[in-house]
């Protein structure tokens, strides 16, 4: 895993949409897995700054919430997320 984080995109995206990470005034919203059932409550939500922050915490298990212009933002699992990185 070399290289600048350039996209961060759902694997299959709902209605064929193009979701992207969400970004907040506070950064880009991760959901922390040590909250289990209860990682999409926004109080258990983490924000970085970048996208290389938000593959880092990918890597360990971190949800990222992902949305698409008129759809409400959701939690993603890592296992339904690809990272593609600058060569």
């Amino acid at each position: 895993m070399s290289g600048r984080v350039i996209r961060i995109e759902r694997v299959a995206p709902r209605d064929g949409l193009v979701e992207e990470p969400e970004l907040t005034a506070k950064g880009y919203r991760l959901g922390d897995p040590r909250h289990g059932a209860k990682k999409h409550h926004a109080v258990n939500s983490v924000y970085v700054r970048s996208l290389d922050e938000a593959a880092e915490l990918i890597a360990r298990g971190f949800s990222q919430w992902m949305g698409a212009k008129g759809k409400r933002p959701s939690l993603v699992s890592p296992a339904s997320l690809r990272i593609l990185r600058a060569a």
